[in-house]
């Protein structure tokens, strides 16, 4: 009969060393998270990654999507409000563009380094 080392009762509780995420910055990541949980939201923000400077008029983005200018709007408004797209009035038309790296700052939350 073999019998196996025991390891110290400590050894499977060991941390990685890493902090957990606060409680305030879940609840933040969470809301950026269901902003981009939507099918739509994400056509969108693709839409505009793809144009040309990052940029496009809310005008260019209710065709592809096939949904009204009323219904695009309140996507781009969760959009913008989760921090992915700035919005800019140039006359009548809106124009969004992306906020440089935050959908990189989303994955990099999610990152868990070993």
């Amino acid at each position: 009969m073999t019998t196996l080392p025991l390891l110290p009762s400590a050894a499977c509780c060991v941390s990685s060393g890493g902090a957990p995420m606060s409680v305030a910055d879940a609840e933040g990541l969470a809301g950026r998270l269901k902003a981009l949980g939507d099918p739509t939201r994400l056509r969108l923000l693709s839409i505009v990654a793809s144009a040309a400077e990052q940029e496009a008029c809310v005008c260019d983005l209710t065709e592809p999507v096939g949904l009204s200018q009323p219904t695009v709007s309140h996507h781009l408004k969760v959009l913008t409000e989760a921090g992915f797209l700035t919005r800019s009035k140039r006359g009548t038309w809106a124009y969004y563009r992306l906020v440089p790296g935050a959908l990189d700052a989303v994955a990099g939350a999610l990152r868990i380094d070993a």
